[in-house]
């Protein structure tokens, strides 16, 4: 399966986000595109409102990468606003619309950033813990989003479905080791799943980019750097059986009891 992941800066407003993706998209032969978290419109500053700015599933944005996925022949994720019936806080969503611009898949992230001194979760609803995989090209994809890479429990509940790849769309915010922090996560998940994983990240002032698909071993099968554009690579099956037979950790696991806590 080959895969293209565009890396880009996106602003506030939706439809030159679009034309961005477009640009940057035009020409791109892959089976699979995967754009950024919050690519639709970005989350601004800490007192940028997101609720008027959040969309259905059958509103424009969508209805606009569908066309994207019909004109490239591929499968296209993005990361969007989704209006929840709460005027305040969307849901921060990943919609995958196929070839044919279907929704094939769609995951509301579960894990909001309340960390590093922000609070996502002032701003935005979080979703249900589902895991969410589909197939692509014969390949079962399994869907996080950015701060979803800090629970591992998550990526393993998406393999344990069937996935044998991971996307993650980021926007992945920058600071002192944050960079250090996202290259490790994304290849701790690779590797202790044994399993590719393809992380498309936003780029600009407010975060770091370094999109990268790696694969079961935790290599770089491609990278960016800081700057915009679109990085490819393959998805090789045959790469996964392979490493999966070397190093069959999988196959390792114990079931480990839940110590409850000592609250004398």
């Amino acid at each position: 399966m080959r895969v293209a992941l565009v890396q880009m800066a996106a602003g506030l407003d939706v439809d030159e986000n679009l034309a961005t993706i477009e640009r940057l998209s035009a020409g791109i032969d892959a089976d699979l595109i995967v754009l950024p978290e919050a690519v639709m419109h970005d989350f601004g500053t800490p007192t940028t409102p997101l609720g008027p700015v959040a969309q259905p599933l059958d509103g424009p944005f969508v209805a606009h990468i569908a066309g994207l996925a019909k004109d490239r022949a591929a499968t296209v994720i993005a990361g969007m606003f989704e209006a929840s019936g709460d005027d305040t806080r969307p849901f921060n969503t990943l919609v995958a619309l196929g070839p044919d611009g279907d929704l094939l898949a769609t995951y509301r992230k579960a894990h909001l950033y309340d960390s590093f001194g922000y609070r996502e979760s002032d701003r935005l609803l979080a979703g249900d813990v589902v895991p969410a995989v589909f197939d692509v090209a014969g390949h079962k994809l399994g869907l996080l989003t950015c701060y979803d890479l800090r629970f591992p429990e998550h990526s393993r509940a998406l393999v344990d479905a069937g996935a044998n790849t991971l996307v993650v769309p980021a926007a992945w915010v920058r600071g002192p080791l944050k960079e250090d922090h996202w290259a490790t996560l994304v290849r701790a998940r690779a590797i202790e799943n044994t399993v590719y994983l393809a992380a498309a990240a936003q780029c600009g002032r407010a975060y770091c980019g370094r999109s990268m698909l790696v694969d079961p071993m935790g290599v770089a099968v491609a990278a960016a750097g800081e700057a915009e554009g679109v990085i490819h690579g393959d998805i090789d099956a045959g790469r996964i059986s392979a490493t999966r037979e070397r190093n069959p950790a999988l196959q390792h696991r114990r079931a480990w009891p839940s110590i409850p806590s000592d609250d004398g």
